[in-house]
């Protein structure tokens, strides 16, 4: 199981200043994390779709379309540095830093691989010790800054799944098109990570990529996950305008005061007002609040393309579990624990029936917008002939949040409008989108 959730933290800076905006489209993978070859060759392409006039003004008012594979997470392939050097980046709504595999040049070139080597681009740099963000308060990070034995600012990012990430900070353009080459943006060099595939953090911190390159929206259609051995399903991203845009339905994301930031608040997060839960006709007994942050800002519900299961906290996960037993109990897979966090999980049936016995799954957001998770695509298939319901305890993963994961974006639209502070949704056939 592959989460990109950021261990909860408090951010000094929580707005986001929006200068310009790309509008670009890229395709999304979903693959399982494992190591690939990588060379520049691999440019991605894109195309240029069409130009409008947007407002507030921007500088480089295009549209972009492009792909990406989905397995597990959404994987992008980037084209960074001068020369480009493709790199893939697990795309992650729930975290605020990016960055990439990285290694030094020795005395030969090294064959192509999935590293960056910043020895062949004119356009790296390294962060010094000198730099504002090397300071040991500096709260974008899970652990402070450091200086290294070169006078280089040092970084090291851990996550709420127990993975990491560690190096040095640096900045590198990323090239999106010919025409459209971000500027020198701040990324973590990993010399260290317990992954073969480096991030693209997209939350509302001031390092994502995200607020440097002053997007002002995105979006993703994750495909459905295929059972086919070999066969990766191709997806669809855009940064900026969305020509599907018409179709979505919006939730405003929500804003707490200051004086419930602490402590199991993350204010980084696409923080959304889920109101409740149904499976098949029944609307499960749990209270509003559960899905709102309470004083401690345990409670939040966040949209995350890094996480691959949806979790919810102990109250709404022991009563979607209370619903599963009372519909199939007697065909759970009983001491089955998927990722440490899921236990409803199957072995030796038909999934096909076993939906039919639940029913459709809906996340309930209010104004008419719901996630609806058809009986047909209710159970994951994990491996290994057991199927699971994509629901997990949140506080398994010491998280006191509700996250909507991947699982459950499949076929669907989902917009980050981040000036005006919204997620929108429409259902589309995602595997009919890529170019």
């Amino acid at each position: 199981m592959s989460l990109f959730l950021t261990i909860l933290y408090v951010s000094l800076c929580n707005s986001i200043s929006l200068t310009y905006s790309l509008s670009l489209h890229f395709p999304l993978t979903s693959l399982r994390l494992t190591p690939t070859t990588n060379s520049s060759s691999s440019f991605l392409q894109t195309t240029l779709v069409s130009r409008r006039n947007q407002s507030p003004p921007s500088s480089h008012p295009y549209n972009f379309r492009s792909n990406f594979k989905y397995s597990m997470a959404l994987t992008l392939s980037l084209p960074i540095g001068t020369p480009i050097q493709t790199q893939e980046l697990v795309l992650d709504t729930g975290s605020q830093l990016s960055w990439i595999q990285c290694h030094r040049k020795k005395k030969k070139p090294p064959p192509p691989t999935a590293s960056f080597d910043p020895s062949l681009s004119s356009s790296f740099s390294d962060l010094p010790c000198s730099h504002p963000l090397c300071k040991p308060r500096i709260p974008d990070f899970t652990l402070p800054t450091t200086c290294d034995a070169n006078r280089l600012c040092h970084y090291s990012y851990f996550y709420a799944d127990g993975t990491y990430a560690e190096g040095n900070l640096v900045k590198e353009k990323f090239t999106l098109s010919n025409t459209q080459i971000t500027p020198p943006l701040i990324l973590g060099c990993a010399a260290e990570s317990t992954d073969d595939k480096g991030i693209l953090g997209m939350n509302l911190g001031r390092l994502s990529f995200v607020s440097q390159a002053k997007i002002s929206k995105f979006s993703y259609c994750i495909p459905n996950r295929s059972n086919r051995p070999g066969f990766i399903p191709t997806g669809s991203f855009y940064l900026g305008e969305n020509p599907s845009s018409r179709g979505f339905k919006y939730v405003p994301l929500l804003t707490v005061p200051q004086s419930q930031r602490m402590p199991n608040l993350d204010p980084l997060a696409y923080t959304v007002p889920l109101q409740g839960i149904r499976i098949g006709p029944t609307r499960l007994n749990i209270p509003a609040s559960v899905f709102r942050p309470d004083a401690g800002g345990s409670g939040q519900t966040m949209v995350d393309s890094g996480s691959e299961f949806t979790h919810l906290v102990d109250v709404a996960y022991n009563k979607v579990r209370e619903e599963i037993v009372k519909l199939v109990g007697p065909r759970l897979k009983k001491g089955y624990v998927y990722g440490a966090t899921a236990d409803m999980c199957f072995d030796g049936n038909n999934p096909v029936d076993i939906g039919r016995l639940i029913g459709d799954l809906v996340f309930e957001f209010g104004r008419g917008v719901e996630i609806l998770v058809e009986k047909q695509r209710i159970l994951v298939n994990v491996g290994g002939g057991i199927h699971c319901v994509g629901v997990g305890r949140s506080s398994m993963l010491g998280a006191a949040s509700n996250i909507i994961g991947n699982v459950h974006q499949q076929n669907l639209w989902v917009e980050f409008d981040v000036t005006n502070r919204r997620v929108g949704f429409s259902k589309a056939d995602c595997s009919r989108l890529s170019l």
